[in-house]
């Protein structure tokens, strides 16, 4: 009987846990702000990760500005990352910034727009 999860799955939620740890705990860049991280999806052979982020707080450049900032500490990261998962190999890291929060502000906000309470 095959596992109801694979192992990609089961690495990618880990990834995103050690993620949100290191981002907390390891990573002392005043440049950054607020981050969330809202998906890691990794690829069936463990090679490359996408990581989906949001940005708090910040207009519309700084999030992108804040992106492009975690893409350069890509190399920080992953050896923190090694130190905590028991991998081989490390999966290489691509941060990416999700829209989806920013579409829900905009939906929520047109809602209230149309319907009086």
């Amino acid at each position: 009987m095959a596992r109801e999860f694979g192992r990609s799955v089961r690495v990618s939620s880990q990834i995103q846990k050690e993620l949100a740890l290191i981002f907390q705990r390891d990573i002392n860049d005043s440049q950054l702000g607020f981050i969330t991280i809202n998906e890691v999806v990794v690829t069936k052979d463990l090679a490359a990760a996408k990581v989906y982020v949001t940005v708090l707080n910040v207009d519309e450049d700084e999030k992108l500005a804040q992106v492009k900032r975690l893409n350069k500490l890509v190399p920080m990261i992953r050896h923190h990352l090694a130190k905590r998962m028991r991998l081989r190999h490390i999966a290489d890291l691509r941060f990416i910034y999700d829209h989806s929060f920013d579409t829900g502000m905009r939906v929520s906000a047109l809602l209230k727009e149309v319907l009086p309470e």
